[in-house]
């Protein structure tokens, strides 16, 4: 057996005389085809983190779940999801392994498909398991080569991004009419989208993988692992994945609780929340480029608070207004979760893709059992208020980041960013 080759920081990935110099394997001539590529594979994905919370109310109305049994259904798509995200890290960061993203898309789509069929709790929390470790499987090489692509621009990293957005925001509009006429016998239909989704990717995927190989020796970073740096960043994205994921799993109930118009209110209000993600995260790259990535992190997480308590605590037709303010906030520092993570770690990407991409979803569903326990003992508005104190808390967190220093490679420079914009 071979020696896996050196890590290597993607943002040094360069043409050199040992790499094959033609169009086909180059980033820069794959830039501009590969980022909507990639980030219609993302959407694909992420559509899938979006259909458990669509399914949660199907799942109280025909299998009569309460609280607690529909939040443990979104446990499963991310508790082994959490756990196993740091093992693909490492493994990507060892070995180029571009095969895993179209496997892992089609596992997250046959899980949801499984889920309806599911005559039992335990089946169907096993089904939403395969998803979970599908997403989970997905999301260190994706965000590997993507960050290849991007060539350092944190607004084509945004565009990356937002793809994964824009599968979340699809995912009701899309899941809920299906479910709503086919109840969860429909759900294998839910499975198209994954087999689309890799099909329109597989080429692209390609190209990056052979110009990441074959550069891959010859990338080395000169700075070292800023470790406590990225654990603090990595406890600002647990406190954002608890409120963003506690929020997608309950706001459509809330809604349908609070606001006049049942199963549509609800649905309306996940879309907002969605949506909002998809704004946030396009204005994160280009707040980033004008005022450097921490204060953007520290200035949204400020927002966020008194966007989710409005959310929470203001009654009537303004939640939807508060679900996307709140979703926006949230979601500006998402893509520059990735890339500050990515450079505190410059010797273990997918590592640091891992944690920063797939753990911002998945983490944030081990507490949701915990919200739902709370709202069964009292009531929904009171088991939600905690997340307010949790937005401040990433604020508080986000004050002791710095940019990295002495950045390797080309970076994300201003006119990187313009010509990827």
């Amino acid at each position: 057996m071979t020696n896996p080759p050196p890590t290597g920081h993607p943002e040094q990935l360069r043409s050199t005389p040992d790499a094959d110099p033609t169009a086909d394997a180059s980033p820069t001539a794959a830039d501009r085809r590969a980022i909507p590529m990639m980030a219609v594979g993302h959407a694909t994905v992420d559509f899938y983190q979006g259909v458990v919370p669509c399914l949660v109310p199907f799942l109280v109305a025909e299998r009569h779940y309460g609280y607690v049994a529909a939040s443990g259904i979104v446990l499963a798509a991310t508790l082994l999801s959490s756990i196993v995200q740091p093992l693909f890290g490492a493994l990507t960061d060892r070995w180029t392994m571009p095969w895993l993203i179209p496997l892992s898309t089609t596992g997250a789509g046959l899980g949801i498909a499984l889920a309806g069929p599911a005559d039992s709790y335990p089946l169907t929390w096993l089904a939403i398991a395969l998803s979970g470790m599908g997403v989970a499987a997905y999301h260190p090489e994706s965000a590997r080569l993507a960050r290849v692509a991007c060539r350092g621009s944190h607004v084509a990293m945004g565009w990356y991004s937002l793809g994964g957005n824009v599968g979340f925001a699809l995912a009701p509009i899309i899941a809920s009419p299906i479910l709503s006429a086919g109840g969860l016998d429909a759900t294998p239909w839910l499975l198209l989208p994954a087999l689309a989704g890799v099909a329109v990717t597989a080429s692209v995927i390609r190209r990056l993988a052979r110009y990441a190989a074959a550069t891959r020796a010859a990338s080395v970073p000169t700075r070292p692992d800023d470790w406590p740096a990225f654990t603090r960043l990595t406890a600002v994205i647990v406190c954002r994945s608890i409120v963003f994921v506690g929020l997608s799993t309950f706001v459509a109930l809330f809604a349908e609780r609070h606001l006049a118009g049942g199963d549509t209110a609800g649905s309306i209000a996940l879309f907002c929340l969605f949506a909002g993600g998809a704004v946030g995260t396009v204005l994160g790259g280009r707040l980033a480029a004008r005022w450097g990535r921490t204060r953007t992190l520290r200035r949204a997480y400020a927002a966020s608070v008194p966007a989710t308590a409005g959310l929470v605590l203001i009654p009537g037709p303004t939640l939807y207004l508060f679900a996307a303010a709140t979703s926006i906030a949230l979601y500006v520092p998402f893509s520059l979760h990735v890339t500050l993570g990515q450079d505190y770690l410059p010797h273990r990407i997918g590592t640091a893709s891992g944690v920063t991409l797939g753990l911002a979803v998945s983490i944030g569903g081990v507490a949701t059992p915990a919200i739902g326990a709370l709202a069964e003992a009292s009531t929904l508005r009171i088991a939600l208020t905690p997340l307010i104190a949790l937005c401040a808390l990433a604020w508080y967190l986000g004050r002791t980041l710095a940019e990295p220093e002495d950045r390797p490679g080309p970076g994300p420079s201003r006119t990187a960013d313009a010509s990827a914009g």
